[in-house]
């Protein structure tokens, strides 16, 4: 789920930098060093919408940089268990799948796929229904919903089924005209 929130970061700038584009650098700055990562608290950070405020500088000693607290707005992603979302798998093997959503990676286990789908290797490995109906493989599109999450200091994880209602392969790559 995203987030649009409030965060506080303190921005170290090198003295070549100040002048009268200051501010615009700290901003170029911290859009570098934040937009893309991930902190277990609040989860991954897609973009940054607007920075509120930047406080007043305070001279390290001895190295001659600034550090400047800065008050940004930025929007988040959030996987939470019970939430269901549309991923890409990127690979398949006989103990499951996995698929991305955004930059959230999701194991789907052989045990939370539906029943009837069985493990085919060879060339592309896959998982198809008894009837050849419906086939998951890399870069196929499913809908998912997740059952489990673990948060670490920079990362997600997630563990997904596909072993209910509405939930599935929405494209198959395979199929196509």
């Amino acid at each position: 789920m995203f987030f649009h929130i409030v965060l506080e970061r303190n921005m170290q700038l090198h003295p070549r930098h100040f002048g009268p584009h200051l501010r615009d650098k700290l901003v170029s700055k911290l859009i570098k060093d934040v937009e893309g990562t991930c902190s277990g608290r609040h989860g991954f950070v897609v973009a940054i919408t607007g920075v509120e405020d930047i406080g007043k500088g305070l001279i390290r000693e001895g190295t001659g940089y600034v550090t400047f607290p800065v008050k940004y707005q930025c929007v988040v992603f959030r996987p939470f268990k019970g939430e269901i979302l549309e991923a890409v798998v990127t690979m398949v093997n006989k103990m499951g799948f996995f698929a991305e959503a955004g930059p959230v990676q999701i194991f789907v286990s052989n045990h939370l796929i539906p029943d009837d789908m069985e493990f085919q290797s060879g060339d592309v490995p896959n998982y198809t229904t008894s009837d050849g109906s419906v086939k998951i493989q890399k870069d196929s599109e499913v809908r998912l919903k997740i059952i489990g999450t673990r948060v670490d200091a920079t990362e997600i994880f997630c563990i997904g089924t596909i072993k209910d209602d509405f939930l599935g392969v929405i494209s198959d790559p395979g199929a196509a005209v």
